[in-house]
């Protein structure tokens, strides 16, 4: 079929969910994707972080093949030889000690919050007699379901399913003060994303993020880290939060853990664990043989892959930062490793950029109106951020402007000025 008729037959058959763009992806290799008109794309985005290691990467290929060869599905009513070896290199890389295996990101996230509040049931130490509260991030995004639906921080979100799951609060992002404010014996756990993701890339502070930890601990609260675009690698180590020095009580994990398969986790301690008993949480597809054997292999080959990431990822953030000096219309860029964002000065701008790049054969999105997203596969080379970085720069000068010679000077001075307090307070 062609685009014509696969959008036809959709706009008849599906729930109108999706804005797609108009290309109809038929294959794909490495970093690239063609289209069905033989159009070759560079791939930035990589499913919006799942294809980390591209597109038919031979490892992920052979796994595919041999299991899919052997068994698919056996349900959880029974063993396979997969969960228990996934679980084990999860644990070692994360530093937990308990898994849980579902379907989806959105999926681990709702389990997690299900869990911080068995536990707190069964673990009140403070004395308080209603420890159920949620403390979430204003701006955050933590999925679709009621559950995760309920702790994302964004109205717009939110109020077409309202009411939704009650006791949640949401935190100013970043504010110490409200952190205090809002937190008290009555909350079983602080819910964040260690880099917030289709809000347009804001990685926590380092300060609240202790802080958070602090509260915490003092209470027998729970800190639950959402991991799901950051984790795995995206940042340069396999979690984001082991850029903080800390460890949370849980953390979710989904969008590259299987290379394309469905396949999200719950990660998170011995004690935590204890809040859980047979019959009180499941799934059906989660965790099967095959997306459990793809994820093996994804892990090992991710091992060799984080010295690429930091290396490439510094490489990308410098070569974006040059830009930023030199168009009016870029504001500020975000972000950590392969997971960066370029926030320009309207919506009508960061639009017309990505819609550039796309038709230029450059595949990014555009979140939170006015954020350019980068995700691309961790197998990018220099050379193709420099393709990227190229075509984005023509982009801006024909949608945003170039910054004037006394502009970038002064620019350069804040910079400068920045750089010289901030080595001052890690002096």
């Amino acid at each position: 079929m062609n685009l014509a008729a696969v959008a036809s037959a959709e706009e008849k058959l599906l729930l109108p969910t999706y804005e797609r763009q108009r290309v109809l992806f038929t294959r794909g290799k490495g970093v690239y994707l063609w289209d069905s008109r033989g159009k070759k794309y560079l791939d930035f985005l990589s499913g919006i972080g799942v294809n980390a290691l591209g597109h038919r990467h031979p490892a992920i290929q052979r796994a595919l093949k041999k299991q899919a060869s052997k068994l698919i599905h056996v349900s959880n009513l029974f063993f396979h030889e997969y969960q228990a070896e996934l679980a084990k290199r999860l644990a070692k890389i994360s530093g937990l000690e308990r898994v849980f295996f579902c379907n989806s990101g959105t999926e681990a996230w709702d389990g997690a919050l299900k869990l911080a509040r068995a536990y707190a049931k069964t673990n009140n130490n403070n004395g308080h007699k209603a420890k159920w509260r949620l403390l979430a991030l204003e701006n955050s995004f933590h999925g679709r379901t009621f559950g995760a639906l309920s702790t994302t921080g964004q109205e717009k979100y939110r109020n077409p399913f309202a009411p939704v799951v009650p006791g949640v609060g949401f935190v100013a992002f970043n504010d110490l003060n409200d952190l205090k404010r809002q937190f008290d014996g009555s909350v079983c756990a602080v819910c964040i994303e260690t880099i917030q993701g289709e809000s347009g890339i804001h990685p926590v502070s380092a300060e609240f993020l202790r802080l958070a930890r602090e509260l915490t601990q003092k209470t027998g609260a729970l800190l639950i880290l959402d991991e799901i675009q950051c984790g795995l690698g995206r940042t340069g180590k396999y979690f984001a939060y082991q850029q903080y020095g800390l460890k949370p009580d849980i953390v979710t994990v989904a969008k590259p853990l299987a290379s394309g398969l469905p396949l999200g986790a719950i990660l998170t301690t011995n004690r935590v664990a204890t809040g859980i008993h047979p019959g009180m949480h499941g799934t059906t597809f989660g965790g099967g043989p095959l997306a459990c054997a793809v994820a093996v292999e994804f892990l090992k080959v991710l091992e060799g892959l984080l010295p690429h990431i930091n290396e490439t990822g510094s490489y990308f953030r410098a070569s974006l930062e040059q830009l930023q000096s030199q168009h009016a219309c870029v504001r500020e860029m975000r972000g950590a490793g392969l997971m960066l964002g370029v926030d320009l000065d309207s919506a009508e701008t960061a639009k017309a950029v990505a819609k550039e790049l796309l038709e230029k054969g450059i595949i990014i999105n555009r979140t939170h109106d006015t954020v350019l997203r980068f995700l691309p596969p961790y197998i990018i080379q220099k050379k193709h951020v420099d393709e990227v970085v190229a075509a984005l720069d023509k982009a801006l000068q024909s949608s945003g402007g170039k910054v004037s010679a006394k502009m970038q000077n002064k620019m350069q001075k804040k910079r400068t000025t920045t750089d010289v307090k901030t080595r001052r307070k890690h002096a």
